[in-house]
């Protein structure tokens, strides 16, 4: 008896009703109705036919479970050539991966079961059509397999399908080859492309940041009488993201307002994108509160939005708590935006929650990438020992994961452990890439192995073919000029084949500060206002070390100059997180409720600190009277105050975790390693360039930052 004759339908009605069902279930993404009607098929004993089982392979192909469909092919009696077509179609969604942490082998397994497929249709004498070749090129990794593939469409005549020429050039631009790509779209010819092959190219013009060209593509496509859809503009909206084209991004927003798409969840994913990475974040929001029922992809993207500014960061964690009560479970990509956006306010609390909720979440795909987000949220809540565990016990890791953990240790000045875990990673199957030598260089600059660091950065181009950018030689520099070799930093500097941006002139300055060259620190500072006229830490860091040095005409020349220019110093600011409740306070201020309390304390542990063998450095508190004036300021210094709450309120033994906004100056680092000793505690402070783990009356630094 049939799935459906018995209630009175003949044999042919049941078989369409059931693929009917079947067809919808698919459309609709529905799992579970189409597992239930797959149930029912299998305990309805219907003889097995190549049409229903096509149809089930057809379902399993939309809703990109591979697995599934081979063992459906592989119980076929007869599979014909829409058999292996759909069967072709499901190795292309790399989403549906049923085991967490094992994507790249999978992929890699899905193409490799692709190509054998292909090979044994052509054995068997079953004709490969256009759909066949364009699923094959869709199931491929890897850019020689596409090129294979392409030879064969040309050689068997199928490269004149569109459908072969549109997946080829999504291959090509997956690879990012963007000549290959505009070579497939020329020969195409303006009366063959559809509106499938002006996606593709337009959103490679996006892959690859070109956005004009992509416009360009964009108004080329209307005069062929191509009507835009959503993904067209959320291409082109990509593009201008990519490009950080501004203006050319508004322009095409004030269309899309009038025609109404900006309702659309796909095109306001672009517009939030785009205003996010060209620093519009109050835009941001607007863009996102156009559309009436945002998805889960429109959630993420606003969420990532916010996590690219340090400023916004809170609004990412309530844009994702707001997501989950909308009813939306996070996924993988949830999950690393908000994980990025705990990491920017580090906050040990906010990470522990993030990292119980993804172990309850249980993610199915991509695990590596939320694991690789969490070793970088516990490396900057000052956790490194609980990110090297969380390295460990990951049973599958990537380049990225290498990346992560160097960068989180060399930030806490482990460097020996972190050029320990690059040569575990240079043993292991990863390559190096230009992002862990950035890394290994910080590394060496904050210990001072030049040699090492020569040796690294010479390796890159001899060893792993890898062009030294602009960052890569910043390091150099930095460490360098943090070894006292001056003459070294300024002909590296003349090497270079590009012009050193503002971020290396500051870590020049800064070296040069903290050695007391003042001729090449003002010749940076001058550097620095010229690149970045409005970067206060220039003029800041240049006065202090005149009022350092006792040079206070100098230092009332570059404080006028900057009240002319209208250029403020950011004031010291340091927070502390207890229990749940984050504390706050700023350099010779009193705003916080408990601030006599905090002053008493520290009157008393400045007794003990002298007794210790501390004594006040004044030539940090850039005062004239540095006798009286000085310490009082010393006193006040904002990571002081951090800390002497901390110990205020936390039990005895308890380690203390203290943020601050500016870099730790040089007599509370001091003042800091003794009361370490004295309370028997350990203090973290992270500055603005690293970590300093106190313990003992000792400091991770080594004195050397």
């Amino acid at each position: 008896m049939t799935l459906i004759c018995a209630r009175g339908l003949g044999a042919a009605a049941a078989e369409a009703e059931f693929v009917a069902l079947l067809t919808a279930a698919a459309a609709a993404g529905d799992l579970l109705s189409g597992a239930s009607l797959h149930t029912r098929y299998a305990k309805a004993h219907i003889p097995p036919t190549t049409f229903l089982a096509n149809h089930l392979l057809l379902f399993c192909s939309r809703l990109a479970l591979p697995a599934l469909a081979r063992r459906l092919f592989d119980e076929m009696p007869l599979p014909n050539v829409f058999s292996h077509n759909a069967l072709l179609a499901a190795h292309a969604p790399l989403r549906a991966h049923p085991r967490p942490g094992r994507l790249a082998a999978f992929a890699s397994a899905l193409a490799a079961d692709a190509l054998r497929l292909l090979s044994t249709m052509r054995r068997g004498g079953l004709v490969v059509d256009g759909f066949t070749v364009s699923s094959a090129v869709s199931a491929v990794t890897g850019i020689a397999s596409v090129a294979q593939l392409h030879a064969y469409a040309v050689v068997s005549g199928l490269g004149s399908y569109v459908s072969v020429r549109n997946s080829l050039m999504s291959g090509y631009g997956k690879g990012r080859l963007l000549e290959e790509v505009e070579r497939v779209f020329a020969d195409m010819g303006g009366s063959v492309h559809n509106h499938v092959s002006w996606n593709c190219m337009i959103a490679v013009y996006g892959q690859h940041g070109h956005g004009r060209k992509a416009m360009e593509l964009f108004q080329g496509m209307a005069r062929q009488g191509f009507t835009a859809d959503a993904c067209t503009l959320a291409s082109v909206l990509s593009a201008f993201a990519t490009a950080k084209d501004m203006v050319a991004g508004t322009g095409l927003h004030c269309r899309l307002i009038k025609s109404k798409f900006t309702r659309d969840p796909h095109v306001a994913s672009g517009l939030v994108d785009l205003y996010a990475k060209c620093g519009s974040v109050q835009d941001t929001w607007k863009a996102f509160s156009e559309v009436d029922k945002p998805d889960l992809v429109l959630w993420n993207t606003l969420i990532s939005g916010y996590s690219l500014h340090e400023d916004f960061s809170e609004e990412a964690l309530l844009s994702f708590r707001a997501m989950q009560r909308a009813g939306f479970c996070p996924d993988d990509c949830s999950f690393v935006c908000v994980t990025s956006a705990c990491s920017n306010i580090s906050s040990p609390s906010q990470g522990q929650q993030q990292h119980g909720l993804v172990i309850k979440s249980d993610i199915r795909s991509n695990k590596i990438s939320v694991h690789n987000a969490m070793i970088t949220l516990y490396s900057r809540c000052g956790n490194v020992n609980e990110a090297k565990m969380l390295f460990d016990r990951m049973t599958e890791r990537n380049t990225v994961s290498y990346n992560s953990i160097i960068a989180g240790l060399a930030q806490h000045g482990h460097t020996a452990e972190a050029l320990k875990f690059f040569e575990g990673m240079l043993n292991s199957e990863f390559e190096p890439t230009g992002i862990t030598f950035i890394s290994v260089l910080s590394a060496c600059a904050h210990t001072g192995k030049v040699d090492e660091g020569w040796d690294y950065f010479n390796s890159m181009k001899q060893k792993y073919d890898i062009e030294p950018c602009e960052e890569h030689y910043s390091c150099m520099i930095d460490l360098l000029a943090r070894a006292k070799k001056f003459e070294e930093a300024e002909e590296l500097i003349m090497k270079m084949p590009f012009s050193l941006s503002s971020v290396g002139w500051t870590s020049l300055l800064g070296a040069c500060r903290t050695h007391g060259n003042m001729e090449l620190g003002a010749r940076a500072a001058k550097e620095i206002l010229h690149l970045s006229p409005s970067n206060a830490s220039a003029p800041v860091m240049l006065s202090n070390m005149y009022a350092s040095a006792g040079k206070w005409e100098e230092t009332a020349k570059i404080r006028k100059l900057m009240r002319d220019q209208g250029i403020r110093k950011k004031p010291g600011c340091s927070w502390i997180e207890l229990g749940r409740a984050v504390h706050i306070f700023v350099a010779n201020e009193v705003s916080h409720p408990r601030i006599k309390e905090v002053h008493r304390f520290l009157e008393v542990m400045s007794g003990k600190m002298r007794l210790a063998g501390y004594v006040p450095d004044v030539r940090w508190a850039l005062a004239k009277d540095q006798a009286a004036e000085g310490e009082m300021r010393l006193r006040h210094h904002s990571e002081k105050l951090a800390v002497a709450f901390g110990l205020m309120k936390t039990k005895e033994g308890e380690p203390i975790l203290v943020m601050k906004n500016l870099r730790i100056c040089g007599d509370c680092h001091n003042a800091i390693k003794i009361i370490s000793a004295i309370t028997r505690r350990e203090i973290t402070v992270r500055d603005a360039h690293r970590f300093h783990c106190f313990s003992d009356g000792s400091c991770c630094c080594g004195e050397y930052w």
